[in-house]
């Protein structure tokens, strides 16, 4: 291609041949690349290459030429200036009465921008907020999410329940749009192996009916090969996994049980420190105040400074000492249970321990604790946690942050989704070795 350079109707020959494969406009041939002094703006002129028949984008149908229109669409930035391209393209006539634009591999679906343009917008909106990404690129809020959607839309294809096959561990949880407002159920596969974290299911609403719809979409062999699921306590999903799988075992991992069991701790140091401001113990409270965090770590994880504080806390105050060492007590339920009737004796020791104590609110735990033995002791036959669930509700949690809310739930349901695609260079380059 002979490329001529023009300034603002000045013509500089610049005797240069550039291959049409460099700029990946395929179907089109350059006539000229102009550059505009005033705006700072490139724009590459192409006509159609009359050597292709055109293809109707939807049948992929080749027809003739109706008619030659031309249209101009956006293109990443040329040597640090914004870049349009002009280009013909043809109405393909498919059939008498059906006439419809011929098939642009280089243009994204449904914006005036080149798909590498779009893939860039969506690089950066993966990261970065649609505002702070429209203020980079001088498009609307509404171009950059028109075009981000588009792009998720075409490249995102989220699975289907009916074509799932060898998944033999579920987890399921809820996570909101928005903090105390309406809930979408995410339903993850956590078989080990490469396809382990997968986002298979997201759904607004968190009732039985909701998981069921999921539950009863899956192939017999996909269903039957299923042999636990991991949840919260949570009576809706519990239901409908007993319905739709009752052969799979429910699995209540460690981390909902010692959220549940940080709430007895916080209830009981609120109740501690009132009492001794009731008894205008100031010793008491200065030991109590701040010290949350101490009680609910690991030993371990502590500062020796703080590990010095837990300690006269502990020696000060009784009740707190008692739940402090049956939260250790605890969180060895889980390690290395033989068995699920081992993890399940295990467990019974202590419930005992902790009705011993006699501390205000541990009861109703533990009878919590006893109601839900069977899933508890689960884990020693399926070491599966809800830990990959957590991590994405924290993802989740930063795709909420980053938009400023969402109202969009289509637009929602492909960010999650998202969340499966490994992330890629956002500026197209491929990764280079420096040696």
């Amino acid at each position: 291609i002979y490329t001529v350079f023009r300034r603002r109707g000045q013509v500089q020959d610049m005797g240069a041949v550039i291959p049409a494969g460099i700029f990946g406009l395929e179907g089109q041939v350059i006539k000229e690349v102009v550059m505009d002094e005033a705006s700072g703006r490139v724009r590459i002129v192409c006509d159609r290459d009359r050597r292709r028949r055109p293809v109707d984008h939807r049948t992929r149908r080749r027809g003739g030429v109706n008619r030659l229109l031309r249209r101009t669409v956006l293109d990443v930035p040329m040597f640090g200036r914004p870049c349009e391209v002009e280009i013909e393209y043809a109405e393909t006539f498919v059939s008498p009465g059906q006439v419809r634009v011929e098939a642009l591999p280089f243009v994204a679906p449904g914006a005036r921008v080149t798909r590498r343009l779009a893939r860039l917008i969506a690089g950066m909106a993966r990261h970065m907020p649609i505002a702070v990404v429209a203020r980079h690129t001088g498009l609307s809020w509404d171009s950059v999410k028109a075009i981000e959607c588009a792009h998720l839309t075409e490249t995102i294809e989220p699975p289907r329940p009916q074509t799932l096959s060898g998944i033999r561990y579920l987890g399921v949880d809820e996570v909101a749009r928005a903090k105390g407002q309406s809930y979408f159920t995410l339903v993850y596969d956590l078989t080990p192996g490469a396809r382990y974290g997968r986002i298979l299911w997201v759904k607004e609403g968190r009732d039985s009916s909701v998981l069921l719809d999921f539950l009863d979409a899956l192939s017999d062999e996909c269903a039957q090969g299923i042999e636990a699921v991991a949840l919260d306590m949570g009576l809706a999903y519990i239901a409908a996994v007993q319905k739709s799988l009752p052969h799979a075992a429910l699995v209540f991992d460690r981390f909902h049980v010692m959220q549940m069991f940080s709430k007895v701790i916080r209830d009981c140091r609120r109740a501690e420190f009132r009492e001794a401001k009731k008894l205008n113990d100031l010793t008491g409270q200065a030991a109590i105040k701040g010290s949350l965090y101490l009680l609910l770590s690991n030993r371990g994880t502590l500062k020796e400074s703080d590990q010095g504080r837990l300690d006269q806390l502990l020696a000060q105050n009784a009740s707190l000492l008692a739940l402090y060492t049956l939260k250790e007590q605890l969180q060895l339920l889980w390690q290395r249970p033989a068995t699920p009737t081992e993890m399940a004796a295990r467990l019974n020791d202590w419930c005992g321990m902790a009705q011993a104590a006699k501390i205000t609110g541990l009861s109703a735990f533990v009878k919590t604790l006893q109601s839900h033995r069977t899933g508890i002791c689960n884990y020693a036959a399926h070491p599966i946690t809800t830990a990959r669930l957590e991590a994405g509700n924290v993802s989740i949690g930063l795709l909420r942050k980053r938009a400023r809310g969402l109202r969009d739930t289509q637009y929602f349901k492909l960010k999650i989704f998202q969340l499966n695609t490994p992330d890629s260079p956002s500026f197209l380059y491929v990764a280079l070795s420096t040696s």
